[in-house]
């Protein structure tokens, strides 16, 4: 099968094909096709689906080419591997943050419904493996209501309980004392805002970033409150942080419920929450799946292996206890 495609300009050519044609390798690599370009326009033979999904990525970069925005090789390589999973491009929803040339968007259809189900609801939970975008999509979405003046103030939350390790006393202030804990949150916010502007943030309150033991007795009024690895929160916990919201308010609550590291007995808060809250009206579950992995491809493959090694385990050793498997009431398997 053979396709061509003509670009619109030199500049085009040269966002979509990337430094020395780095990107034009990089499809025609994930793909195995084969791609001329010249005189202006792009020359693809091979397999019919090959084919299809090199004309699907090349299409999503001449868009975004035409929209003037910058492309990466990041960008590329997320773009490739959704299309090669789904066989189709990412969202075109756009997520705005306040860092320019770097659009925010779901990847795949089970991102696109954890994003529309924030939207639509005061309270959204989200399980899923690592990699699937369940606290990045939450703190751009956080970051977004906040551009738009919908809420006043992003509280970010996070149990500080070690995974599988005791690192012992740590010196320093409570922000420093708990920064190992909430590193990745203050991660997510540094690619979508810039180092200045969250500290600037944090230190005017817009911004708060702490442990979920600090969130008793408070009432959070036009806040948007995310809650990560909740599946380290016991079930008293997760009552107590529920309770938290105030008015004009937004919650989204986050875990892999295959990483708890609670200790031996303590129900997961979030397995708990999941079960008790199914149904209620102005709260959505959604579970994104290996499908929604888009980190570095070897993410999905480890999930992969360390699943099915998982599943040998419990066919050898029934009595292992279950860690809780509650499907989403919205969101289909991928």
């Amino acid at each position: 099968m053979e396709r061509t495609f003509k670009l619109a300009s030199d500049v085009h050519r040269r966002l979509v094909f990337g430094p020395r044609d780095k990107y034009l390798r990089l499809i025609r690599d994930a793909f195995a096709v084969r791609l001329a370009a010249r005189e202006g326009k792009v020359h693809v033979s091979g397999a019919a689906q090959a084919v299809r999904y090199t004309q699907t990525v090349l299409e999503e970069l001449m868009r975004m080419a035409g929209d003037g925005q910058v492309i990466t090789e990041r960008e590329v390589r997320q773009i490739v591997d959704t299309v090669g999973r789904n066989g189709r491009t990412p969202s075109l929803q756009t997520i705005e943050v306040y860092t320019t040339g770097r659009p925010v968007r779901p990847q795949t259809p089970g991102q696109l419904r954890y994003c529309q189900a924030i939207e639509k609801n005061d309270l959204a939970f989200c399980i899923g493996p690592a990699g699937s975008g369940k606290t990045y999509l939450a703190v751009a979405m956080a970051v977004q209501a906040l551009k738009k003046q919908q809420i006043k103030r992003i509280v970010l939350v996070r149990p500080a309980v070690e995974a599988g390790e005791k690192l012992g006393f740590l010196p320093g202030d409570l922000e420093a004392k708990v920064n190992p804990y909430l590193r990745p949150l203050l991660d997510a916010l540094h690619d979508m805002m810039g180092f200045k502007q969250v500290r600037a943030y944090v230190e005017t309150d817009v911004i708060e970033v702490i442990p979920l033991a600090y969130m008793r007795g408070r009432t959070l009024n036009d806040a948007y409150i995310i809650l990560d690895e909740a599946q380290n929160a016991t079930t008293a916990q997760m009552k107590m942080f529920l309770t938290r919201m105030g008015m004009r308010s937004k919650m989204v609550v986050t875990g892999d419920i295959t990483q708890v590291d609670l200790e031996e007995g303590h129900k997961s808060g979030l397995v708990d929450a999941w079960e008790k809250l199914a149904g209620i009206d102005g709260i959505e579950l959604v579970e994104l799946t290996r499908g929604d992995i888009v980190r570095h491809r070897l993410v999905q493959e480890i999930v992969d292996a360390y699943e099915h090694g998982e599943r040998g385990s419990e066919d050898r050793s029934p009595r292992r206890p279950a860690r809780g498997t509650a499907k989403a009431n919205t969101a289909e398997q991928e």
